[in-house]
């Protein structure tokens, strides 16, 4: 059978997880059999910058489009039809040919404590170690607990959790989606708040990547679920204003609930020192135009965030 859709994708466990989830709801959208999944809709490994190199920040090697520039340009030059990206690692512009054709519904965006011996983060002692590579984390518990020493951790989900187990850190800080998503659920005993960790733009949503002419595939629509597709581009627009990157620590988070969008936006001081806040709202989630004035509602907030708190980018 020759391959429908071929589908790019890292090599971490994690990614893998996600992209077998996608396979699945592909083959299902195309009335793929289970028995023919493989080859109808194969998934093609892709190992990437971000991957390779464990030992830095990715603030320190390019950003995190270091996890998508490599399938990007297998798109582009027709080795695969589709990408699946973790959305918060996805930058805010799209390469020139390329799009996000579809977003599935979300998982839990929140921020995950784990920890061997304790059962909060408000239990952490003075001075205990806490494992994190995001500048966003980082910055968000010093300016609760700016006793607290910040460690890099890097690495796929298993490799940070035993880190951990081997008492390296006293605790450390995941994406709960990520961890749900791997059944690794037990290995979370805080899911902590959306206020005190405003998590990164999209997190806890897919990015479907396809080409630019590929955006009506038959596929496509199946996929997509509109309220995480409309939260998400409320999000990506506050990304863009304040320049979001792996050198800025930023949380976004839209949130529906009675058919309006709340959105919050925030940028900190990498050391905690500072943090700036704003969010707003759109009144319709349902209204033709309610992608255009989500974005423009991030856009918005992020650009009155970035007034105030200034260039809080960390310089190398």
């Amino acid at each position: 059978m020759a391959p429908l859709v071929r589908i790019g994708t890292r090599r971490s466990k994690l990614a893998l997880t996600q992209s077998g989830m996608m396979q699945r709801a592909i083959g299902r959208a195309l009335g793929v059999a289970d028995a023919d999944l493989a080859e109808a809709v194969p998934l093609v490994e892709i190992v990437t910058t971000g991957d390779r190199v464990q030992d830095r920040r990715l603030l320190e090697i390019g950003g995190k489009a270091l996890f998508t520039k490599e399938i990007e340009e297998a798109l582009l030059e027709g080795r695969v039809d589709v990408a699946v990206h973790s959305m918060k690692d996805v930058p805010a512009e799209q390469p020139h040919g390329l799009c996000i054709a579809a977003v599935p519904e979300r998982e839990d965006a929140r921020d995950a404590f784990c920890s061997e011996q304790f059962a909060t983060f408000d239990d952490l002692p003075v001075g205990a170690r806490l494992g994190t590579a995001s500048l966003r984390r980082q910055a968000q518990a010093l300016a609760l607990r700016p006793d607290l020493q910040i460690e890099m951790l890097r690495g796929n989900v298993d490799t940070r959790l035993r880190k951990l187990a081997d008492g390296e850190f006293e605790a450390i800080l995941l994406a709960t989606a990520g961890l749900n998503r791997l059944g690794f659920e037990s290995a979370i005993r805080e899911r902590l708040s959306l206020h005190d960790f405003l998590p990164a733009p999209g997190q806890g949503a897919l990015a479907l990547q396809t080409r630019a002419d590929d955006r009506e595939a038959t596929w496509v629509d199946a996929l997509n679920d509109p309220m995480t597709a409309l939260a998400v581009e409320a999000e990506r627009g506050a990304m863009t204003a304040l320049e979001g990157s792996c050198r800025t620590a930023i949380g976004a988070h839209a949130a529906i609930a009675e058919g309006h969008l709340r959105l919050t936006v925030e940028m900190l001081a990498p050391n905690g020192s500072a943090r700036w806040r704003r969010s707003g709202e759109i009144g319709d989630v349902h209204a033709a135009d309610a992608a255009d004035q989500a974005r423009a509602l991030g856009l918005t907030l992020g650009a009155e965030v970035h007034a105030q708190a200034g260039d809080q980018r960390i310089e190398l």
